[in-house]
């Protein structure tokens, strides 16, 4: 168990608890599984008690992750930043200077990140590029693709 905060928007940590609450309900339907694949004998040649068990240690150890990463959760206030920059919790409108195409990015923890909804971390290449910075800079990301230019066009939170 790690004792760093862990910044993560409102959002964000209600659908951690979401999904905490959501494996604690599965957990009951794996120990049922376990129980009625314990019922059909000799353990040591039973495949489906094997695989449930092994289900339960998953479904224990991401309960454990998601318990310590709860736990740990400090919300994001707006109110307390300067909002003309990007920072956590900020939607990022920005032109690729290679492609000319728009993009918008919300800079999160690493925690819940998700590229494909546009929660990047602010630890990632292009979101630390970001930090920082305000409306109208133009920005450089070493990604291991190669260099990102961006030109950041808007900032909301």
């Amino acid at each position: 168990m790690s004792n760093d905060r862990l910044y993560i928007t409102a959002e964000g940590l209600e659908k951690m608890k979401a999904d905490l609450a959501a494996l604690c309900e599965h957990r009951l339907v794996v120990a049922a599984t376990i129980e009625q694949a314990r019922s059909l004998g000799d353990l040591s040649e039973n495949a489906e008690y094997h695989a449930a068990k092994e289900e339960q240690a998953m479904v224990h150890a991401k309960i454990r992750d998601f318990e310590d990463k709860i736990a740990r959760a400090v919300i994001l206030e707006n109110e307390e930043r300067d909002t003309s920059k990007a920072y956590l919790g900020a939607s990022v409108r920005v032109l690729n200077l290679k492609t000319n195409s728009e993009v918008t990015f919300m800079l999160v923890g690493p925690a819940e990140a998700d590229i494909t909804v546009g929660k990047i971390s602010a630890q990632s290449p292009v979101g630390n590029a970001l930090m920082g910075r305000a409306v109208g800079e133009q920005v450089t990301a070493q990604t291991p693709g190669g260099s990102m230019n961006f030109k950041i066009l808007e900032i909301s939170y």
